[in-house]
């Protein structure tokens, strides 16, 4: 047996700041691990992070300790803001896998009287139509794809049930329940409790005081049995103030386009449109307005792009003019070379939403770019119910208030998303996204954007090895 020392030293879990103290101290220290950790035992996490952490600004500080955290219970559209982070790590309640029909759904907050009875009307519309066009197609599924001598009925039964909901999903809404579980260090966490205490959705804010409230209180369970007794994360509750500069920001944003952008050329773009920006500043600017607009971003990126810089400056400047010393830059001044522009339907981002390692942004879920309807609609005898659900569906959703309207907002409804990335995620997205096992709606467009890459890079598309959509497998999961 070697004599050399121990070269990989595992740690146990232990309480998030007590683990980023540690190990922040062990690397100011000539002290083993062991050491730091015995230290760490009689010392106070909480007064060292005030200081380094958010006194002094040592950020990646926070980055040392983690924290396991479970939402239930709240809506698929609050389970979306949630997951809006870059360095995000979690799972959400599949809608691929489990029936709705009885999951009910969650009533917006914002509605009271009135606009609640006709938000729950619709709501129990649409998860009955959602019922009714699962089982019209897992029948004409069966009749379709009869089951292999080799496979299993249960197996059988599962499979074709997962391609069933596949189609129902489009009727689901972003009111239907779910659950999330997430890991983040604290420094993602403290960047979300702010984002979130600021949404434009009342449930999504009181989340976030929910999570800064958590966060000062002992975990309610320990993977071990044991919980230790200590607060999850007590310096971080009494910090993560709500981040006012993302509000001001969108808000000044929204003034100067609806005050100065020329009407909307009518430009007509692809459903995945591929732009790769040649003008740093032009880019930027152009994902500014794209969140507080409506318009293709090739649109503003071309208009962007033959500004003076003085225009281009004061758009800069507005983003910019409520911002602190705290404050970090706003996700638009991030980005790739390759800049999709995605119109899809909600399902599908659901689902491409989880992808990382690009930077993302939405437009208002306002609903004014209609729906999608599965081919397995017509195929299954179920155009009329199908239809007409999601015709009344969107009439109720624009006869109430915005933002508690967009909980109505079905699955199968098309909005525009723009993902900024480089080739690696590219060939990633395109290849993974593309398989047979996939949804056919994120399918089609993991397959466009492979083509849009080989039409823009042919050197680099080529290398992406993606599956086309008409090359299926229903039976495999």
């Amino acid at each position: 047996m070697s004599d050399r020392p121990k070269r990989v030293i595992t740690v146990a879990p232990m309480p998030p700041e007590k683990c980023a103290y540690a190990l922040a101290r062990y690397s100011r220290s000539p002290d083993s691990i062991r050491q730091s950790l015995d230290w760490v035992r009689t010392h106070d996490s909480q007064k060292f992070l005030e200081s380094f952490y958010f006194q002094y600004g040592h950020a990646s500080i926070a980055d040392l300790g983690h924290t396991v955290l479970c939402f239930e219970g709240m809506s698929e559209l609050a389970a979306s803001e949630i997951e809006d982070e870059a360095l995000w790590d979690g799972q959400a309640k599949s809608s691929r896998y489990q029936d709705f029909s009885r999951s009910g759904f969650i009533t917006p907050p914002e509605f009271a009287g009135d606009d609640a009875v006709r938000y729950r009307q619709a709501g129990d519309m649409l998860l009955g139509a959602y019922q009714q066009v699962s089982e019209k197609v897992f029948a004409s599924l069966c009749e379709k794809l009869p089951r292999p001598e080799d496979m299993k009925p249960d197996a059988y039964k599962r499979n074709i049930a997962a391609r069933a909901f596949d189609v129902a999903r489009y009727l689901l809404f972003w009111g239907v329940p779910t659950n999330v579980g997430q890991v983040t260090s604290i420094r993602t966490l403290e960047k979300q409790i702010k984002r979130m205490r600021v949404s434009e959705y009342e449930e999504v804010r009181s989340l976030g005081e929910e999570i800064a409230a958590a966060c000062a209180e002992v975990p309610d369970c320990a993977l071990d049995g044991n919980a230790s007794g200590e607060p999850l994360a007590p310096t971080l509750a009494r910090h993560a103030e709500p981040d006012e500069y993302l509000t001001h920001s969108w808000a000044d944003l929204k003034r100067w386009a609806d005050q100065n952008l020329p009407p909307a050329t009518g430009v007509e773009v692809d459903r995945v449109d591929l732009v790769k920006p040649a003008d740093v500043s032009a880019d930027i600017v152009a994902a500014l307005l794209y969140p507080v607009t409506n318009r293709p971003f090739r649109e503003l990126y071309e208009m962007a792009a033959g500004w003076n810089h003085a225009r281009r400056a004061e758009v800069l400047d507005v983003a910019l003019q409520s911002r602190t010393k705290r404050d970090d830059l706003l996700r638009a001044f991030r980005g790739g070379p390759y800049a999709f522009d995605i119109i899809m339907d909600i399902g599908a981002y659901r689902d491409l939403h989880r992808h990382r390692r690009c930077h993302q942004f939405r437009q208002s879920y306002d609903g004014r770019l209609g729906f999608d309807t599965p081919r397995a609609v017509a195929e299954a005898g179920a155009s009329d119910v199908y239809e007409n659900s999601m015709r009344c569906g969107f009439a109720a959703m624009h006869s109430l208030p915005a933002p508690g309207s967009h909980y109505l907002l079905p699955f199968g409804a098309r909005s525009r998303f723009l993902f900024k990335m480089d080739f690696a995620e590219v060939e990633y997205i395109s290849r993974v996204r593309s398989g047979v096992k996939g949804h056919f709606s994120y399918r089609d467009v993991a397959w466009q954007m492979k083509l849009k890459m080989e039409q823009l890079e042919p050197a680099l598309g080529r290398l992406i090895e993606a599956t086309p959509p008409w090359i299926d497998d229903p039976l495999k999961r």
